[in-house]
Order: structure tokens, then sequence, then C-alpha cells
């Protein structure tokens, strides 16, 4: 019955990031925010606010460690009443602080929870801290697990030739590893952009100057104040906004994110092909089923469906990179609907990554494949005899290979043959005569295992 198949089908593929980008996740943080910001509070030293003491804060801040399901369930209550979010959070906290008989400092100071605070400044800090959590312990090590996972085979097939298909036809060629390094690589740099952007996060009010902090309290240094809060909870403070915090890091870190699904999708496409030239087999899983009429159907499942959850993902992250950074002057609520999907985003790409490793996993080198193939290209090394041609200043040595071999199946012998004619040095002759489609490879091994000494 359900509606989204994250919820539905694919539930215990994305189940890490239900407690992280669900309502749960962001009722759990904005609590986390709410007490960071009432117990700083209690340190200023106004005399009207009563300093938290040890067990206090103690208290409070299990609060938030122990949010449970019940938590959440009880703010829904509340704000089906309030029909605020925030609101129902802020008077859930003041139910705790009263139930608090033994700490009466807490009950006491119930009405400084959510001092001068605009929702705003809850809600865009939680999002800050449920993104970086969500990096840390979700998308992260999956990312991480892609890019493990193809140095091992990098690792198996750095030196195992293969034809190189430019525009799907035979060309010059590579070693299976240098191809699966160049993807590597990719990978680790879109992973390492992706990691250097920090999340941000504001508490400056209503539209961003801090207004009814000053009236209220003017001797406090409130941007000091909120910077403190901020980066203790581990975000970026960001100084200058609307009543909402500008977005523009969510949309670097959502395109970041596109960015490296991209790449997965552009790999998953290059192995389907690959299995459909039979350059992979596939492990065979007892009991699977391939097609409901043709028995004898290995589908490469795993990478269409990353193929189709990237696809997913990427229009939702594209979605939400262009809209969030947009307001209508300090503040409109189009961005509050659409931030409830970064889960549904960030879930279709957790998804594709599993189906994507799990393809890797089952992938199986057909060695007698790849050399039938280049054993049936020797026209590919048209490319290396002109290049010495050119070398030793024959003439027109492009056109006379071109008229030679394009559009023509050549062969060994044949290819041989022209060499010998050719009116090169003893030396140089050898050495064309000595190649073949399966070692003109240049230096793509060398280059593959370079790869390997990265992380």
């Amino acid at each position: 019955m359900a509606l989204s198949p994250l919820d539905g089908r694919y539930r215990s593929k994305v189940d890490g990031l239900r407690p992280l980008l669900s309502e749960y996740g962001y009722m759990r943080q904005r609590v986390r925010v709410e007490l960071a910001w009432w117990v700083g509070l209690s340190k200023l030293g106004l005399s009207e606010m009563p300093r938290f003491g040890a067990k206090a804060q103690a208290a409070v801040m299990r609060w938030a460690d122990e949010f449970s399901e019940a938590d959440a369930e009880r703010i829904k209550a509340i704000e089906a009443t309030t029909n605020h979010d925030v609101k129902a959070v802020e008077y859930w906290l003041k139910e705790k602080a009263a139930a608090e008989t033994g700490l009466p400092e807490l009950s006491k100071a119930a009405e400084w929870i959510h001092f001068a605070c605009t929702s705003e400044d809850i809600n865009n800090t939680a999002h800050g801290l449920m993104l970086r959590d969500a990096r840390s312990a979700c998308l992260l090590p999956a990312m991480q697990a892609l890019i493990d996972r193809l140095a091992v085979l990098i690792e198996e097939s750095a030196g195992l030739s293969m034809l190189s298909r430019t525009h799907g036809q035979p060309a010059s060629p590579t070693t299976l590893g240098k191809e699966l390094a160049n993807v590597r690589q990719r990978l680790r740099l879109a992973r390492d952009v992706w990691m250097q952007i920090q999340p941000k996060a504001k508490m400056n009010g209503a539209v961003g100057n801090y207004n009814a902090h000053v009236v209220a309290a003017p001797e406090v240094d409130w941007p000091a104040f909120s910077k403190r809060i901020v980066e203790g909870l581990g975000l970026e403070f960001a100084s200058h906004t609307i009543q909402i915090e500008p977005h523009d890091w969510i949309a670097h870190y959502l395109d970041a994110v596109a960015r490296f699904n991209v790449i997965v999708l552009d790999l998953s496409r290059d192995l389907w092909g690959y299995i459909s030239l039979g350059y992979f087999s596939q492990k065979l899983k007892a009991g699977e089923v391939g097609s409901s009429t043709m028995p004898h159907k290995v589908n490469p499942i795993d990478f269409e469906n990353a193929e189709g959850n990237l696809g997913l993902a990427n229009a939702v992250l594209g979605h939400l990179s262009e809209k969030l950074p947009v307001s209508r002057w300090q503040r409109d609520l189009t961005d509050s609907t659409v931030l409830r999907n970064l889960g549904v985003a960030l879930g279709h790409s957790l998804l594709a990554y599993d189906a994507a490793l799990t393809g890797l996993g089952k992938l199986q080198i057909n060695r007698p494949r790849l050399a039938a193939d280049l054993e049936a290209a020797w026209e590919v090394l048209a490319e290396p005899i002109q290049t010495v041609m050119r070398r030793h200043g024959l003439e027109q040595p492009y056109e006379q290979l071109k008229a030679l071999t394009r559009g023509q199946g050549m062969t060994e012998a044949s290819l041989r043959q022209f060499i010998g004619g050719l009116a090169l040095p003893r030396a140089e002759k050898d050495r064309l005569l000595a190649l073949t489609p399966t070692g003109y490879v240049g230096l793509a091994e060398q280059l593959a295992r370079e790869e390997l000494g990265h992380r």
C-alpha cells in the first residue's frame, strides 16, 4: 500500500536514511536545535533566565538523544491543534520541562524556549544537521563502497587488453582495468567536491536582522551568540540572510550528488553494454529468474535498476537545486514543502548505489571473449603504423593506411604484408611486425595501477 517504492518495495534498501531524513528525523533535529538555543540562553547571565546546572543540562540533552517515535507522535498530536509544526515542537518541549519536577529551573525557564526565534531558525539548522548526518552515515559509505569495489576489479584487470569502441566501432585497444580506473577517478573527485561543501545555518530571527533579540536584550552580542550556537552544532554560520538561509549550500550539495550520480549512470550503461558484448558474464543466483518466458536469460537488471533510480534521483535533485535558492522578497513557503523531498532524492540515489554495487559484485570477466574481439580487429594497428611512417617521412602515411583499412576487414597476414613493403629502418619494421592488437595498449596498465594509489 506504499505510495512510494522507497517505503514499499525498496524499504530495506534505504532503511539507513529513514531515521535521518524522515518526518521523525526532522522533528528530532528540530528538538536538538531548540535545546541548543535554550541551553545557550541559560549561559548568557541574563537575570530573568535561570542558569541551568549540570543535571538540568544533562536532562534536556536526553530529550534529544532519546527522542522516540512516541515523542514524534505526541508532537504530531499537538500539531493537529496548532496546525504549525515548529510551534508543536515548542509546546512539546514545554511539556517536557514541566514534567521534570525535580529540576524547577527548567519549568521556570519554559518561556525562553524558542526565544526570539522564527521557525526557519530551527528548520534550516535542522536541515543542515540532517544533510550532514545523511552524508556521513549513509551516502558516503555507499559511494565509497562503489569506489572500493572498482579498485578490486581494476587490480584484477589492469593489464587485461580490451578493444576500445569509439562511436561504437573498433578503436585503439585499452585495458579493462584502465577503463574502470577512468570511472573510479571521476567518482573519487566528485566525492571529494561533495565532501568539501559545508552545511550552513542561520539563527537571526524573522528577517535576518535580530530585530526582536535587540529589543528584548540589547546588551547581548546576538550575532556572536548565534554563531556560537550554530558552530557548536557542527555547522558553518551564515551571517547574512533573509528569513530563510538562502539554501545555496544545499543547492551545491545536491548538485554535487547529482554529478556523482551522472558518473554512476555512465558506468552502469557502459557495463550494461559490455555484458551485452559478452565481455562480462554474471554470477548466477540459485532460484533467480531472468525472464518469465525465456529460461536462458540472465539480465543485467542491477545496472538497469541503478540507471532508472539515478534518473529519478537527478530529476528531483535538479528541481531542488534550482528552486531552493529562490525566495520572493524576505520569505515565501515554496521551499518548505520542497525540502520535505530531500529523502526522496537521496533515497533514490542510495538505492541506485546499492544496485550498482550488487551488479559489480556479480561480474565475471570473460577473457576469451575479450581476446577474440582483439584478434578480429587487426585494423586498429593502422594508427601506430601510420604514426611511425610519419616519423620517418614516408609519403602520405595516413592516406595509405586509410585506403588499406577503412571499412575493410584486415587480417594479420595482410597487415604484415603491408609493413613488409615499407621503406623503414629494419629495427622499426621489426617493431611494427611484432605488434598485435592485444599488445597495443600504450601505458594503459600503468595508468590503471596509478589510480589504485588513491583512496
